[in-house]
């Protein structure tokens, strides 16, 4: 079998979502070889230079090769990315289909207001702590995606009529992701 896994980033951790796929030849990594490469590409990536919060990064491990996806602000993190992750033992091939977005002064100002507007906001200042942060703004044609996760359905409700706020945005689509709560059992 072929194990397929997406990873996002997002907070300061990545989500993992494993998939069974069709085993194209018979030597197939194990499955602590997609542990340890899905661990030290999560590093790479997370480790870049430029990686911030105008970003979103993802990458697939297909049997020896990693297919790197995303969409970045500045050009040459995608080529940092790809070159990053050939490093790691015993990946074969990088595809790389990580998303340059165009260059735009109106994209950029959007980008500072944006930040501003939701980084600066009391209630979600505790986000903008350290250099990981949680919530990935990115801007393309005046058209926002926020990725990432928050604590609560009320942070996302909140980060998303902040973003909408922003004077020049056309839309925002709001993918940050919410932990579920675990069930706790009332005693009656």
């Amino acid at each position: 079998m072929k194990l397929l896994s997406t990873v996002a980033f997002v907070c300061l951790g990545l989500f993992l979502v494993p998939s069974n796929l069709p085993a194209q030849n018979n030597a197939q990594p194990s499955a602590k070889f997609y542990e340890r490469v899905e661990r030290e590409v999560r590093h790479k990536l997370l480790m870049l230079p430029y990686f911030g919060v105008f970003d979103i990064l993802s990458f697939k491990i297909e049997g020896y090769d990693v297919v790197l996806l995303g969409a970045v602000a500045n050009p040459t993190l995608k080529n940092d990315a790809e070159q990053s992750v050939k490093k790691v033992e015993g990946v074969e091939h990088v595809r790389n289909e990580i998303h340059v977005l165009p260059p735009s002064p109106m994209d950029d100002r959007l980008r500072r207001q944006l930040f501003r507007a939701i980084y600066g906001y009391g209630p979600l200042q505790r986000y903008g702590v350290g250099s990981n942060r949680p919530i990935h703004i990115i801007v393309d044609g005046g058209h926002v995606t926020l990725e990432g996760a928050v604590d609560s359905q009320g942070d996302k409700n909140i980060v998303g009529i902040r973003a909408n706020g922003v004077s020049g945005v056309f839309s925002v689509t709001n993918n940050l992701l919410v932990p579920a709560k675990s069930s706790r059992k009332s005693k009656s």
